[in-house]
């Protein structure tokens, strides 16, 4: 497979690594506004840029009908013009926050306790996450989609950033630290008691695994997926 790597920072050397590993061939590389290599010779795009780039990295590949596998989070605001010209070009588009499938896995296991907890109102939400001091979108995709996943599966109805949050809302915490690949914790606190889930990550590898594991699936297919498509996890 002749992929595009959109987005050449430590999650696109990465990305590049495992491809070779997995017998792929890396055909362009895009990073800001240095291209090496011929975009349209891809079968496949991967994209790991910035958010400011990631929507003119993704119609680029689009233009030329080639599949676009995103993991860059804070450009979600541009989704639905993404998804629209994918479907306007009969091309294919999958987003995840986060391509781990132990995050995909600790995102279930959110959802499940979710629901468990949620008859229990004495149990109050909130979520810590931890990335490394160079991450530019803050808090990262993942917490949000940690606290959406709650968010939907209660009466809570927005999260923030804010100390100050109001009883309907879910306080999420953020700290940047050292070369930190991501660590996430909710919480579950009352008076007599705390629940405590999280996902730690020892490196970049899983996230980059998962993403080249997408690329090998949507090849030849049409239409907007998500890393739940590939993993078929119900609960």
């Amino acid at each position: 497979m002749k992929i595009a790597l959109l987005g050449y920072g430590k999650m696109g050397k990465a990305i590049e690594k495992v491809a070779i590993d997995r017998n792929h061939t890396i055909v362009a590389i895009q990073e800001e506004k240095y291209l090496k290599g011929d975009l349209s010779k891809a079968d496949v795009s991967i994209n790991f840029s910035t958010p400011k780039s990631a929507k003119d990295n993704i119609i680029q590949s689009l233009k030329h009908s080639i599949p676009v596998v995103c993991g860059t989070t804070g450009w979600l605001n541009d989704f639905k013009f993404v998804q629209d010209y994918c479907l306007e070009k009969n091309s294919a588009f999958l987003y995840s926050a986060n391509f781990s499938i132990g995050v995909n896995l600790f995102f279930k296991l959110n959802e499940f306790f979710a629901k468990l907890i949620a008859p229990y109102n004495e149990y109050k939400p909130s979520i810590k996450e931890i990335h490394h001091i160079n991450k530019a979108d803050s808090p990262s995709g993942t917490a949000i989609k940690l606290s959406e996943i709650i968010i939907n599966n209660s009466n809570y109805k927005n999260w923030t950033l804010n100390k100050n949050y109001n009883n309907n809302e879910i306080p999420i915490s953020v700290k940047r630290i050292g070369r930190n690949p991501g660590n996430h914790f909710i919480s579950y606190n009352s008076l007599i008691d705390s629940i405590k889930i999280e996902h730690k990550a020892n490196s970049r590898l899983g996230f980059a695994i998962g993403a080249v594991i997408a690329a090998e699936w949507i090849l030849n297919k049409k239409g907007i997926f998500n890393i739940d498509d590939i993993l078929n996890i119900k609960i």
